[in-house]
């Protein structure tokens, strides 16, 4: 329990913010620019959509239905697979919680790859499973949306950043430091130490335990932190704060249903590839 509460005390103030400029970035920029960007079979599209997805403060649980729904609106394949990958891995929350726990190389090291890991997804299945992207717009959202006042914007940007993306990642962050509370307790010192000298293994085994779960891009660092407190490599841990929050079995259902197989595929490799490299 002491574990859990300090790390709270770490965390607090970054998410705190980082709840606040999602809900800024979600209240104030228009729908529409969204959408024009990212319906190209293109790289441009894919690249519009990784740095789309980077500074969200989107988990793993919810950009599934944000990337669906802009594969509705027009997006391409491409597109829609570099924002899945790019927007679970990091955000401004994640990326702030990170300098606090892991220092800035790892801050800044966790965007880069994210954005380069998503920009070579996206490009991949553009290559070899383009397809047409939907044209079906929304504008009804997007007509209330621009009649708000400053006011009322402002009422909605704080209640998006501080109840609804709450509600969203809060429960994922209370697991991921009960996670880290019980590794911290109950994981033997030299567990992780026998695979010091042998990273790819190490990673691989990881990848085995964080691709089918849930790991939310905040959550996962108190995990990360804790892994390598307990001998896992920095690299390891990168492996885990990046395919842990990237891919999960609910995302590979959905992917697999709206978009095929040959793209879940796709997605998922450049997620493994990227995350070993």
């Amino acid at each position: 329990m002491r574990e859990i509460i300090e790390l709270v005390n770490q965390m607090s103030p970054y998410l705190l913010l980082g709840f606040l400029l999602a809900g800024v970035m979600h209240s104030f920029v228009p729908a529409t620019l969204y959408r024009r960007y990212l319906g190209e079979n293109r790289f441009r599209s894919v690249l519009n959509a990784a740095l789309l997805g980077v500074p969200l403060p989107l988990c793993s649980c919810g950009v599934i239905p944000t990337a669906m729904s802009l594969r509705r609106e027009g997006a391409s394949r491409g597109a829609t697979v570099s924002f899945l990958i790019a927007t679970p891995q990091t955000g401004v929350d994640s990326i702030f919680a990170t300098y606090s726990l892991m220092g800035l190389p790892f801050a800044l090291l966790r965007p880069i790859a994210a954005l380069v890991t998503a920009l070579v997804g996206g490009t991949v299945v553009n290559m070899f499973d383009g397809g047409d992207a939907e044209n079906s717009k929304e504008q009804s959202a997007v007509a209330v949306k621009l009649k708000q006042s400053f006011g009322q914007k402002v009422v909605a940007a704080l209640r998006y950043g501080f109840v609804e993306m709450m509600q969203d990642i809060g429960r994922w962050l209370i697991v991921g430091l009960v996670v880290a509370g019980v590794i911290t307790v109950f994981v033997p010192d030299s567990f992780f130490a026998l695979f010091a000298d042998n990273s790819l293994l190490s990673m691989l085994l990881v990848l085995v335990f964080a691709v089918p779960m849930y790991l939310c891009a905040t959550g996962s660092i108190p995990i990360a932190v804790a892994l390598m407190l307990k001998g896992l490599s920095p690299g390891t841990a990168l492996v885990l704060l990046m395919a842990g929050p990237a891919v999960n079995v609910a995302s590979m259902l959905v992917v697999g249903k709206v978009m095929g197989r040959k793209t879940v595929l796709l997605y998922i490799g450049s997620t493994i590839a990227g995350a070993i490299l």
